[in-house]
């Protein structure tokens, strides 16, 4: 098979697959691993482009992904969480390292490659929990903690399996240990040198407006991969420190708007995930994972209810995380790519060492260093599954998640607003209702809403206000524009099919001057049925309309509702009896019986 034809399969089967993975609400991980492993046995990938292009690809892969997941982090995040984050990358990592390295030490490693393996599965990393995250929406603590711990660690992780390499090839601790404070201070000093340098040239030309906006994404990404080459060549595996150091950095500057690039980075980073879990399980053969497979669901077990519950309470011990939000994240650390790419790396590098040297020592540890990564293979498969598949229900019963959230964010602060939100909120559906003006929400929270005083294409609603178990949003105030812009920047979060905004005045006149007319692309989806305009819905209510719920049964079907309230009724919600939601729309079937639909109507 041809470089090409091989690459292209790759990118289809990848994607693929992880458009599957969300058809079934599975972790996307798993089927890239399952045709990977299938993959594997038809074509070799170290064949087909050789092995050097092969991890310099994967290398360089895996920078851009950390960095495009450390332009995420958010430092106003974690000012109330700036100790446990602490603790979390620094007390949690060593627990955990000597706890790794003694459980691969009981199953039969001996202590230098037990030590390797401790360094490798300190990670967690971003390509495992992004996917989990969106599909879980925790709270924003939560949230916060983990993507912090997964992405400040993964390049921990990485310089402490080149330290154990390094001290494995060299021998004696004695000998070992200056060699080895020299490069951890010499990472150090080349990766925030290389970063900030890189990361204050970056934000000058972005303010000087030097760089076209069609080469902000390219420019990024190849300042990231510049920076993380270079700092290799200084300094073995510092790379993956300076690019999670540049991306901090530029992702926090005041004013300095990356959004556009961080999206741009954001489509790379589900490209690359799949491609590499593909590859990279391709060159694992199912004999070598069947040798291994006993012992290590044996280290998975030991890792998933002893090592991570231990070094997670033992790490957060004193700080102000709450008991709910401690058992999660000691029942969330699945592995991932950095896992995966350092393993195979590591291990062939190990073997080359061994022959090149002909030591007996390390000859014996290469032999044993073979089985490296189909062990780190059946981690990541069974902690991505174990933590993928249950964390879910558990974060639900600790009230910090919903896996299926159906809460409504209504962004309007008017009486019918108020009124669907109460019957919305009374069947148990979440309900959150957000104004600019205090005042205006008086209303509200006389009603027991909960309420948010915020505009909503301020800084604050857009990245830091707290979206855990809210589905849908729908923009109902006075402003078209406002409305169109609020539902473009939460369909990142929320996803396009679950935005709406009022239709807009406009278009109601099917004359009216197309010049005039609002671009297709920049509007979202009219909600209700009929879609009326904010305009319309004022006039419905103003001649005494109200929101009202009614339960559609075999004897009290809709075509009765309609019939007893007439046409003017605004069909708005259609409530199930297993307690979800949908919001109704022109174009959707709307069910006849078996839910209560919660309608604008004239009070009969």
């Amino acid at each position: 098979m041809t470089p090409e034809a091989y690459l292209a399969l790759v990118l289809v089967v990848s994607v693929v697959a992880q458009w599957l993975a969300w058809q079934v609400k599975l972790p996307s991980i798993l089927l890239l691993l399952l045709i990977g492993f299938g993959l594997g046995r038809l074509v070799d990938p170290e064949q087909v482009l050789g092995r050097e292009v092969l991890f310099g690809g994967v290398s360089i892969a895996v920078g851009i992904i950390l960095f495009e997941g450390s332009m995420s982090l958010r430092l106003t995040h974690v000012r109330d969480l700036g100790r446990p984050v602490i603790r979390l990358c620094t007390v949690t990592v060593g627990i955990a390292w000597v706890l790794i390295t003694l459980c691969a030490w009981l199953i039969g490693f001996q202590l230098q490659v037990a030590l390797l393996i401790g360094a490798i599965l300190v990670v967690t990393g971003p390509t495992v929990l992004a996917p989990i995250l969106r599909q879980l929406r925790p709270t924003r603590r939560v949230s916060s903690l983990l993507r912090w711990e997964g992405i400040v660690v993964d390049p921990i992780g990485a310089l402490l399996a080149v330290l154990v390499f390094q001290g494995v090839l060299i021998g004696g601790v004695g000998e070992a240990l200056p060699q080895l404070v020299l490069a951890v201070l010499k990472t150090v000093v080349i990766a925030f040198g290389i970063a900030l340098a890189v990361g204050v040239l970056l934000e000058f030309a972005m303010r000087r407006h030097l760089i076209p906006d069609f080469l902000h994404g390219v420019t990024f990404l190849a300042a990231a991969v510049g920076a993380m080459v270079g700092a290799n060549l200084l300094q073995d595996q510092s790379g993956l420190v300076t690019v999670t150091v540049l991306g901090i950095f530029v992702g926090n500057r005041p004013e300095l708007h990356v959004e556009h690039v961080a999206e741009f980075k954001e489509h790379l980073q589900v490209l690359f995930v799949g491609g590499l879990f593909v590859v990279l399980a391709s060159r694992i053969h199912p004999d070598a994972l069947a040798a291994v497979a006993p012992r290590s669901l044996l280290f998975v077990l030991l890792l998933v209810v002893v090592v991570r519950p231990v070094s997670v309470l033992i790490g957060l011990w004193g700080t102000k995380v709450t008991r709910q939000e401690r058992v999660l994240l000691a029942c969330m650390a699945p592995r991932g790519i950095v896992a995966a790419a350092v393993s195979s790396v590591f291990a062939l590098s190990l073997a080359r060492n061994a022959r090149e040297s002909g030591r007996p020592e390390l000859i014996h540890l290469a032999d044993q260093a073979a089985q490296l990564a189909p062990v780190v293979f059946v981690v990541i498969v069974c902690t991505v599954a174990v933590y993928g598949l249950g964390v879910g229900r558990l974060a639900e019963r600790l009230g910090l998640a919903s896996p299926s959230p159906q809460g409504i964010l209504f962004v309007g602060d008017d009486d019918w607003v108020v009124q669907a939100a109460k019957v919305l909120t009374e069947s148990r559906i979440q309900t959150v209702v957000l104004s600019r003006h205090y005042r205006s929400l008086a209303g509200a929270r006389m009603s027991g809403l909960p309420t948010v005083t915020a505009n909503i294409l301020s800084d604050y609603a857009v990245k830091d206000m707290d979206m855990a178990g809210i589905g849908s949003l729908i923009a109902c105030t006075s402003e078209e524009e406002v409305n169109a812009t609020a539902a473009r920047e939460f369909a990142h979060v929320l996803g396009r099919a679950n935005v709406y905004q009022l239709r807009r005045a406009l278009a109601e006149d099917p004359s009216a001057d197309k010049r005039k007319a609002e671009a297709s692309h920049l509007t979202a989806r009219a909600p209700f049925h009929p879609a009326l305009s904010y305009p319309e819905m004022a006039e419905r209510v103003a001649r005494g309309m109200t929101v009202k719920r009614t339960r559609l049964t075999e004897e009290f079907t809709l075509a009765h509702f309609m019939e007893r309230y007439g046409e003017e009724t605004v069909l708005l919600f259609a409530i199930k009896q297993e307690g979800s939601v949908d919001v109704l729309h022109e174009g959707m079937k709307i069910p006849q019986t078996g839910v209560s639909v919660v309608a604008l109507v004239h009070d009969r």
